[in-house]
């Protein structure tokens, strides 16, 4: 099979890879591209064929399968998204038993009471960059409250975070993930000493399975990088997304600001479809050699399901491109599926509903700032998250 090289287009395919993918996806559901990032790996782009790659056991998360290493992993330890069953599923297990929709629901008042404060210090200015004073705080205060990481060291996560996620230069990563397993480190051991606390990561360290089982040291480091980046790098930018697909589209904006109840849970939906947070899965390699709709992907081969493809695939949403609060969104892959469907999706869901409804009450005159840079939006690069760096808004 012909190599599909983007790197030529990888500015244009960075800002807006949806005509790209619409392109791949006439000409098939799977393609082996060269990117930026990869100079040779399978993208599988149909919604179907998508849907069924992420619960197939022959494309597995362990890079071992393939004799690789992923930097993350050498660095924090094997976590959850990178391991497959039986092992996934013990500490997919353990978490499960701390992170339940009983105290992520027990957050909603402090979830909207964080909303408010920020859109307190917001809103006098008249205008801001919606990343920065809304977007990212609300889910970083959330999760770093809820693991229990203290107040003043949250922007050294942010910047780890965006390093890790988007790194800017060919070290960044690296350095990033070193300083944030040392801190982690450090956190653990503190929690480890200083007695029970209601706060999940001392959970998480207490937790013990009916047989006894219970998390090592460097699993404990491993989830804990993975909740604190899954768990708001994704609620980030839903929010912006969000917000900038509302504030393109005046007609489903007045819709929503006309019935925020009869609509703001489809409103949500439609944003992870439309243009959701996480453009494709993390790495997945074959055991052995796959089939996919004719094409034959050898066994050690780097596979990516292209998520933000599958949600525009018109096979399986009618008028794919067209944002639609009222469209029946149901199905999409915004959040994976299958074994590996995020944990967290209804804390981001819950942040998504209240930070968006709670904006757009208080701020009846929203619209994109187009001062800041001539109105040109920068978008983080690769092709793992899909948002942005700012936001600037004005009301």
């Amino acid at each position: 099979m012909s190599v599909v090289d983007l790197r030529q287009h990888a500015a244009d395919f960075t800002a807006d890879p949806y005509p790209y993918y619409a392109r791949l996806r006439e000409a098939g559901p799977v393609h082996l591209l060269r990117t930026p990032e990869y100079d040779g790996v399978w993208v599988i782009v149909g919604h179907e064929e998508g849907r069924a790659a992420l619960t197939d056991p022959r494309l597995c998360k362990s890079a071992a399968v393939a004799g690789a290493s992923m930097i993350d992993e050498d660095i924090m330890g094997t976590y959850m998204l990178a391991t497959d069953p039986p092992r996934h599923t013990r500490l997919r297990k353990l978490v499960a038993r701390e992170f339940t929709q009983r105290r992520v629901e027990a957050l909603r008042p402090r979830v909207q009471r964080i909303t408010d404060e920020l859109l307190d210090a917001m809103l006098p200015a008249g205008r801001a960059d919606l990343v920065s004073a809304l977007a990212f705080p609300l889910p970083i205060t959330v999760i770093c409250e809820l693991l229990g990481v203290p107040p003043g060291d949250r922007e050294a996560f942010r910047a780890w975070s965006t390093e890790i996620v988007a790194p800017s230069g060919p070290d960044s990563e690296t350095a990033s993930l070193t300083e944030m397993a040392a801190y982690l480190d450090e956190l653990i051991e503190d929690k480890r000493c200083a007695g029970p606390t209601d706060d999940l990561l001392s959970a998480l360290i207490r937790t013990r399975a009916e047989d006894g089982d219970r998390l090592s040291a460097d699993e404990l480091r491993g989830m804990a990088y993975l909740l604190l980046i899954a768990g708001h790098e994704t609620t980030v930018n839903l929010i912006s997304n969000g917000v900038r697909a509302l504030l393109t589209h005046p007609g489903q904006l007045a819709a929503l600001r006309n019935d925020p109840d009869g609509l703001i849970d489809g409103a949500v939906e439609e944003m992870l479809r439309y243009d959701g947070p996480v453009e494709t899965t993390t790495p997945r390699f074959t055991r052995e050699a796959v089939r996919i709709a004719g094409t034959e992907i050898p066994p050690g081969s780097l596979v990516l399901v292209a998520l933000a493809a599958g949600d525009r695939d018109p096979d399986r949403f009618p008028d794919p491109d067209r944002f639609d609060i009222r469209r029946d969104s149901r199905g999409h892959i915004a959040f994976g599926h299958g074994i590996h469907h995020c944990l967290g999706a209804p804390l981001a869901r819950m942040e998504g509903r209240i930070a968006v409804r709670t904006l757009l009450e208080r701020c009846p005159g929203l619209e994109l700032d187009p001062e800041p840079g001539g109105g040109r939006l920068e978008w983080l690069p690769g092709l793992l998250i899909r948002g942005l760096r700012s936001l600037p808004v004005r009301w």
